[in-house]
């Protein structure tokens, strides 16, 4: 058996463990049965005096649905046509542009100043959170939730007097609220250099008779937003509820479960993509419900994520208070650990699809970074990490590599046997069993060193992949992100002719590159025994050259270079065994 056998055997064995795995190993437990979510039901939800709100309880649609732009208006004007619509609190800091609107107290308008939509620095910013009556309605909102009797809380249309016209660092924003009925509500918003926001919420008590409130903290998504729609990566509802992942996929939660509820103490909850996070973080030792749910309006997905926490009772001349956070922004590893050890936030990391192999997915991506400090690359951070991980597998690729070259000089022994029991399969592997014993050959010596860097492959990829670090970030030439795939494609000559090939015929240069060096490892390797698997073998490098031209370039260039590495490592062992 020589190297590529081994390795496709190695491939198609991890990808039947994986694929295995996630069909047959849940991530959460079944959910109950789905609830209500009408919005005139949170509007008029009634509860007994000192119990828990129903979840219905908690406000789950805006006063009306996101207004679909006109044909004469783009997405961005009716954007900005819906954050002039009300009055705001300014955002401003390094890494969040965006305002607080005064109707609703709503975080509704967030973009990423530090990231853009594409590597033009000039390109627009990338928007997080818009308005719930304008297009892509993705908003966080917090509140409280009446604990009976027909108490006047907040809704989504009190209007708020503020402080401050504008939120930054270090200058806290206070925002005020009175029901007329003997309650005053202020929410204290401050917010960090990077993506953590703090909510302070206060109710003072200057009335006569004991009021008991629910807090709670929401994050709504209106319209299912684009994703990869690929197993290895999960965008949408998840959090850490109990100290256990829990994860959903939109369409999974619209045509299945509706509504997700789980009780915990602490933990957090909100909804990922690739590469963005908006995540509700409640105090850490408050018991909540939390929930993930889905429901219809005016014919729109709505996916909301929520936190409901208990009982809170204010005495007259009173004043009760909690305090919660929300992060929104960009995964960042070592922001996410940072909040994680400040605000003792559990598994703040799995915020980030690190998959089966976060063992060794998370060290990787460290050792890239710290490797990045230096180089100030990361292309020259993935060559430097190849050479390392090389040298870790020297002495087993060494060992395995020395049995394929005593291989390939018993071939001609081999096509004698051949010859000589062509006829009779039985005997000839009676006869090439024992030509192996007398020689101390191991036919499949090749796939333990196969079978150990599988899973650094699928580790490397998903940190290319996944982490943000890797978006938009180049190498040389015409490498401009390392975790996209090579944009040139030889069907054009890469570029010299002016005509874009579809898609199936998008060859890169790094892929055609990676192809030669894997055809020139496979010619080092003794050749299959049997004509027809011969054949096959020698496509392999055309397959998967156009296998790996869509992958992320970044992965491409580290097995290019590591074949090139094997390559070098498998010449020297040959040359040496055939002086011996």
């Amino acid at each position: 058996m020589n190297e590529q056998r081994n390795f496709i055997l190695a491939i198609v064995l991890t990808a039947l463990i994986l694929l295995g795995w996630q069909f047959l190993m849940p991530s959460r437990p079944p959910a109950p049965p789905p609830g209500q979510h009408q919005a005139t039901q949170a509007q008029n939800a009634k509860t007994a005096e000192g119990t828990a709100p129903a979840p219905s309880a908690l406000p789950s649609a805006p006063p009306q649905a996101p207004g679909a732009p006109t044909p004469a208006v783009s997405p961005e004007q009716a954007r900005a046509a819906a954050i002039a619509a009300t009055p705001r609190v300014t955002i401003d800091t390094p890494s969040l542009r965006g305002s607080i609107s005064l109707l609703g107290a709503r975080l509704d308008d967030l973009s990423l100043v530090r990231y853009h939509e594409t590597p033009d620095p000039k390109s627009p910013d990338i928007t997080l959170l818009s308005p719930a009556t304008g297009p892509g309605a993705y908003y966080a909102e917090f509140g409280w939730v009446p604990g009976g009797g027909k108490l006047a809380v907040p809704g989504p249309d009190s209007r708020w007097t503020a402080s401050s016209d504008k939120l930054t660092p270090g200058h806290p924003v206070t925002l005020i609220w009175d029901n007329g009925q003997g309650l005053r509500f202020s929410r204290i918003y401050a917010v960090d250099d990077n993506y953590m926001f703090t909510i302070t919420q206060k109710v003072e008590n200057i009335g006569g008779a004991p009021a008991t409130l629910f807090p709670y903290g929401l994050v709504a998504r209106w319209g299912t937003p684009a994703t990869q729609s690929t197993y290895i990566l999960h965008e949408g509802p998840l959090g850490v509820l109990d100290g256990t992942l829990k994860e959903t996929k939109y369409k999974t939660l619209e045509k299945d479960d509706h509504t997700i509820q789980e009780k915990s103490t602490g933990g957090w909850i909100g909804f990922t993509d690739k590469y963005w996070l908006t995540a509700l973080v409640p105090d850490q030792s408050m018991p909540i419900e939390a929930r993930m749910s889905w429901h219809p309006v005016d014919k729109t997905d709505a996916y909301q994520t929520d936190w409901l926490g208990p009982a809170i009772t204010v005495e007259p001349g009173k004043t009760a208070e909690t305090a919660s956070h929300f992060f929104a922004g960009a995964k960042e590893l070592a922001k996410l650990d940072a909040y994680a050890a400040k605000y003792h936030i559990p598994r703040f990391d799995l915020a980030i699809d690190f998959g089966w192999f976060y063992f060794l997915t998370k060290p990787f991506f460290y050792f890239l970074r710290f490797i990045h400090e230096h180089v100030a690359n990361f292309g020259i951070a993935i060559l430097i990490f190849t050479v390392v991980i090389k040298g870790a597998f020297f002495p087993i690729a060494n060992k395995s590599y020395r049995a394929m070259s005593k291989m390939k000089k018993l071939q001609p022994e081999v096509q004698k046997l051949q010859e000589r029991f062509g006829d009779d399969k039985g005997r000839l592997n009676q006869e090439l069993m024992a030509l192996y014993k007398r020689e101390k050959a191991n036919p499949v010596s090749g796939c333990l060193p196969i079978l150990i860097q599988v899973p650094v492959f699928f580790a490397l990829y998903k940190v290319l992949y996944v982490t943000i670090e890797m978006r938009q970030a180049p190498f040389f030439g015409w490498i401009r992100d390392l975790s996209a795939p090579d944009p040139t494609t030889l069907f054009n000559l890469f570029g010299l002719i002016p005509w874009t090939p579809p898609l199936f015929l998008h060859i890169g240069a790094w892929p055609l590159l990676m192809g030669i060096t894997m055809y020139l490892q496979q010619k080092l390797n003794p050749q299959p025994t049997d004509p027809m698997q011969a054949k096959m073998f020698t496509f392999l490098p055309v397959i998967f050259t156009f296998m790996l031209a869509k992958f992320p370039a970044g992965l491409v260039i580290y097995w290019a270079w590591s074949n090139l590495l094997s390559i070098l490592q498998q010449w020297l062992i040959m040359k040496r065994s055939a002086k011996a």
